[in-house]
């Protein structure tokens, strides 16, 4: 049976059960919030993240997925005493998010740089991987790294390697945060390939920003899990849109590489206050999918089978598939 890490610690993939597969709960810039949102800190950040994630437990919802890697303010100390407020399970991630530059603890230390050494960022996914994260036995069961419209800048090719070889020496599965209004899915996939990455074990991540059928039916020719994975975010794309793009593609028979997600959190700096992001994105929530989008992707034809794939079959398979590989 394949085991999955989660911040409460290993559990069969059998038992992720009903899955979100790109979520967050704490987005913050570390060193913004460290010095100027003392809000952090208070006691009710914990527990108005935790009670968020039991509202999507009292759903029927099992797992999210947590992408929160390096440069998007992973806070592990504080994800632990959420989960331990909820029953929820959560699968933390490690990795590096940039669309340009490596972060700055790299940009002099590495391969043929200033300091040439093999690439840290390898050891330090390993560790996060292997033994756990900032000095905790909390263990990343996820890696993750992006690329947007700069496209593949040496910084981000940089990452992605590194996660690949990360990935090749733990069989931790991938996602990649994309851009597909420019397609570069297909760059990660090619350059995944490059490294010696099975697509079956990666997510292309935000897949549902576009309505391109072919695009995505190219992405999932290849192996990989598509990630349609911003409901709630609606100023590039209607849910309408989103909703149509899932059961076109679920009619043409791909409902087996679909997941769905919101790319939401609880807590964020990124708006003055948390009251501000709330209200100024209404819908990017953790119940969104479960209130408004799964009837209306009923009410598009998509049946009950089909959504167990996407919410229950694909995530588990995305854990089994690649320990599988790993065990030969």
């Amino acid at each position: 049976m394949a085991q999955v890490q989660t911040i409460r610690g290993p559990i069969d993939a059998s038992a992720l059960g009903r899955t979100l597969i790109h979520e967050h709960v704490i987005l913050m810039d570390m060193e913004y919030t460290f010095n100027y949102r003392p809000d952090f800190f208070e006691d009710g950040t914990i527990t108005m993240a935790a009670a968020r994630l039991n509202e999507l437990k009292s759903a029927g919802y099992d797992t999210i997925i947590d992408l929160t890697v390096l440069g998007l303010g992973r806070h592990i100390q504080s994800m632990a005493k959420v989960a331990a407020l909820t029953d929820l399970n959560i699968i933390v991630s490690t990795g590096a998010y940039s669309f340009n530059d490596v972060p700055a603890p790299f940009g002099f230390y590495g391969p043929g740089l200033l300091l040439d050494a093999p690439e840290p960022m390898v050891e330090h996914f390993v560790r996060d991987i292997t033994k756990g994260i900032a000095g905790t036995s909390i263990k990343a069961g996820e890696l993750k790294c992006a690329i947007d419209m700069p496209g593949m800048t040496p910084g981000v090719e940089r990452i992605m390697r590194a996660v690949a070889k990360a990935h090749l020496q733990t069989g931790v599965p991938i996602t990649v945060h994309t851009a597909p209004q420019i397609e570069t899915g297909l760059l990660v996939q090619e350059l995944l390939t490059e490294e010696g990455v099975n697509l079956e074990d990666v997510v292309i991540g935000h897949c549902g920003d576009t309505s391109d059928i072919d695009y995505l039916m190219k992405l999932a020719d290849k192996g990989s899990l598509l990630g349609m994975d911003r409901f709630g975010i609606e100023f590039g794309i209607t849910m309408a849109q989103r909703v149509q793009t899932i059961a076109e593609m679920v009619k043409r028979g791909y409902a087996g590489q679909l997941a769905l997600s919101h790319d939401c959190c609880a807590w964020s700096d990124f708006f003055p206050a948390v009251e501000h992001y709330h209200a100024t994105m209404p819908n990017h929530h953790y119940l969104h999918i479960h209130n408004d989008v799964i009837p209306a992707l009923l009410e598009a034809g998509v049946g009950q089978a089909d959504l167990d794939k996407m919410f229950i079959d694909n995530p588990r398979r995305h854990f089994e598939a690649v320990a599988k590989r790993f065990a030969k």
